[in-house]
């Protein structure tokens, strides 16, 4: 049997991407007529028809599915040989994927990044930022190269690196009991019985804070959830409840003028593990190592600098 060329691939693949072969065509940066022909070239070629189009778009056959998860898997793996290639001849050059959770991109990434690109400047790094969920998808079908998000990620056949360890805070309103004591330590066990908000169901950070909640004893009213941090803070600021935050979030979303107090924890202070993760095997992984003593570096000597 013939082989589909690589353009067909792409152009099914971007199809099952889009639900549309309009839209397809433009993410492809070709003609519909041009992009429709070679997926149909392919049907013909593999002998399966791959999609159904119908007034709400397009639908992936049941066959067709099986077909494109590999498409993507062999795309994947072309996009590995030109990195392994390009890896051999220079380290951290070209593009790479990098997606990254939404309570750590603008937070960690803005006063990091200016000193990785000084240190790696054909590093081409294109960001995706999603939940966790769906970064570990978009990872598995090699559609991203690594992620930066919080450990651990449970998800099998995964390599993991370290960097950070980010401390929880406590944030209330002024006129909150717990935020009389403006910058002492509170314990773990001052939140029993207080009203905590937290993210809404897909966000990692959320799984955490309801680790110290149950320890302590503290409420968590399901009827509330934000969407994002900026979101819970502005809830507290507006007296529905007191809420946790990663410390390096704090900067960018606590202003004095919202009347809001944050207060550390006592030691051991609840925290999160923030590091790298790829695909075990992965043929960039020394590359990934070497993203990471870059973040590691940049962070150090941020805070040395602060």
């Amino acid at each position: 049997m013939q082989r589909p060329s690589i353009r067909q691939l792409e152009y099914a693949v971007a199809v099952a991407e889009q639900r549309h072969f309009g839209r397809a065509a433009r993410a492809s940066a070709v003609s519909q007529p041009a992009l429709s022909a070679q997926v149909q070239q392919f049907e013909e070629l593999i002998g399966l028809r791959l999609f159904e189009r119908g007034r709400r778009g397009v639908l992936v056959t049941p066959a067709g599915a099986r077909v494109l998860e590999k498409a993507r898997e062999a795309l994947g793996v072309l996009d590995e040989l030109l990195a392994l290639a390009a890896g051999a001849a220079e380290p951290l050059c070209g593009p790479l994927r990098l997606g990254v959770i939404p309570t750590v991109a603008p937070y960690l990434l803005p006063p990091l990044l200016p000193a990785v690109r000084r240190a790696h400047p054909k590093l081409q790094l294109v960001l995706r930022e999603e939940q966790t969920e769906r970064l570990v998808e978009r990872l598995e079908a090699g559609e991203l190269d690594a992620l930066l998000l919080a450990l651990p990620v449970g998800g099998a056949g995964l390599e993991e690196l370290p960097l950070f360890e980010e401390a929880f805070v406590f944030l209330a309103r002024r006129d909150h009991p717990l935020a009389r004591t403006r910058g002492a330590a509170l314990r773990e066990t001052a939140l029993r019985d207080a009203e905590v908000l937290l993210l809404e169901d897909g966000h990692c950070l959320r799984a955490q804070a309801l680790d110290v909640c149950r320890r302590a004893g503290a409420h968590t009213p399901g009827r509330i959830q934000a969407t994002s941090l900026n979101t819970l803070v502005q809830m507290v600021a507006n007296g529905l409840g007191v809420t946790l935050l990663p410390e390096r979030c704090v900067p960018v979303e606590v202003r004095p003028a919202q009347g809001l107090v944050v207060r550390p924890f006592h030691k051991p202070r609840p925290s999160r593990r923030i590091g790298l993760a790829w695909r075990r095997g992965a043929a960039r992984a020394a590359e990934f190592q070497m993203l990471g003593e870059s973040l590691l570096r940049a962070s150090r000597t941020r805070r040395r600098a602060g």
